[in-house]
């Protein structure tokens, strides 16, 4: 277990001083994780969800900055309080473990420290988990929020964040069927979900090709472009991992998918030979290139799932808050602009385009939209109130998209924020 804690702090200091995505970190140890990756995402993502409120807590008890040669003790304390904060392991072990690892990576004085620390951590214990009004973002990420949302949705948005999401799946046929099988929840747009595991690839079905992990919320993107896909010509841009794409796949549709990332798109094209469904065409290049040199429109369906700040995904994401801030969403609204501006080229007329971002910011959202219907007006917003099932109006807006946030459709148990919108061109 000591190695697996160290494997986390180094995992927590990269993504914080490098503002490197929790994936990207966790992938660089991956081969040492081993047989531990549940300990190891457990503890992450409960040190990552509460280290605002963690690191007010060690300001009481440090006063002094630790020297930056230092600085894995400051992550072994963040990691170290999590642990006896929020879960289940003994307080004596988890000192000795924190404490022989300092001892190891610097030295017995700052092992000491740490010891010191988290003895007072643990003399404190009771009254620090009876916080009934724990903050989560930090002021760099509630700026993203305070530009689009007042105050009383803010809360409701932080409040869900401390809450684990369950696993969304999307099955190729029979959803009641393997609802049944996996003893999930069926969802009334026919994602299956079921509580959150430590290794998919042992769940029934994985195997046979019957389902791949995919949020409710985005699933909605192809669920809004109707049910005749058939032989329908869709383009996926921005199409890895390639849960969209499969979706397209599934429902008969022949796939052009983009991305601009070579390894995406091989983890893409395994995916869809795992679920046993036609390769689609695979295109490795930048929206903008593709779409400016493409000859003629030719395709009923774009499917436009922009590059954005990602912000909606912080329930399954929680290192998010820590490491995005405003100018993260203008880099990417000015990507989102760039690629509407020429997504005209390669749609027929009468096509449609459905535009989606997981992302909280109007901006990049809400906002992008109405900007665009501004500058192209042979496009039309079309509503989507019709595409879905009653049970999920509460993440229609009045514009008719969807806007979903995290704490929407409580009681099937919440949703990633995401924005959808679907355009025809005339």
């Amino acid at each position: 277990m000591t190695d697996s804690r160290l494997i986390v702090v180094k995992i927590l200091q990269d993504i914080i001083e490098n503002k490197t995505f929790a994936s990207e970190a966790k992938a660089r140890f991956e081969k040492q994780i081993g047989s531990d990756s549940a300990f190891v995402n457990m503890l992450l993502q409960t040190s990552l969800r509460h280290m605002l409120y963690i690191k007010r807590i060690l300001k009481q008890f440090i006063k002094r900055k630790l020297p930056p040669q230092s600085a894995s003790a400051y992550y072994a304390l963040i990691v170290g309080s999590a642990e006896i904060l929020y879960m289940d392991t003994p307080d004596y072990a988890v000192i000795n473990s924190y404490v022989e690892i300092i001892k190891k990576q610097l030295d017995k004085y700052v092992a000491g420290f740490v010891n010191a620390v988290l003895r007072k951590i643990v003399a404190n214990k009771v009254d620090f988990t009876q916080n009934p009004n724990e903050e989560f973002f930090p002021p760099e990420f509630r700026k993203i929020l305070n530009a689009s949302y007042n105050k009383k949705t803010i809360r409701k948005i932080e409040n869900s964040f401390s809450q684990e999401p369950c696993l969304d799946l999307t099955c190729k046929s029979d959803s009641q069927f393997w609802a049944q099988k996996l003893e999930a929840i069926l969802l009334p747009t026919g994602t299956l979900r079921l509580p959150n595991q430590g290794n998919i690839t042992k769940l029934n079905g994985y195997e046979d090709g019957a389902w791949w992990v995919q949020d409710f919320a985005a699933s909605l993107a192809v669920k809004v472009l109707g049910n005749n896909l058939s032989n329908k010509k869709i383009l996926d841009l921005c199409a890895a991992p390639g849960g969209k794409t499969a979706q397209l796949l599934s429902e008969g549709a022949v796939v052009t998918a983009l991305d601009i990332s070579e390894s995406r798109l091989s983890r893409l094209q395994k995916n869809i030979q795992r679920l046993n469904l036609p390769q689609p065409e695979i295109v490795c290049t930048d929206a903008v290139s593709y779409l400016q040199n493409i000859p003629t429109p030719c395709f009923d369906a774009i499917l436009l799932d922009a590059p954005c700040s990602a912000t909606g995904t912080l329930r399954r994401h929680p290192e998010l808050v820590h490491i995005k801030n405003l100018s993260d969403v203008t880099k990417q609204t000015a990507i989102q602009k760039e690629i509407l501006s020429v997504v005209s080229n390669a749609l027929k007329s009468g096509g449609t385009l459905i535009y989606c971002v997981c992302s909280l910011s109007k901006t990049e959202g809400e906002e992008q939209i109405a900007s665009f219907l501004s500058e192209h007006p042979e496009f039309s917003l079309q509503s989507l109130t019709p595409l879905l099932p009653s049970e999920t109006s509460e993440i229609i807006d009045n514009t008719g998209c969807i806007r979903s946030l995290p704490y929407h459709l409580e009681k099937f148990g919440g949703i990633d924020g995401f924005f959808i919108a679907r355009l025809e061109k005339e």
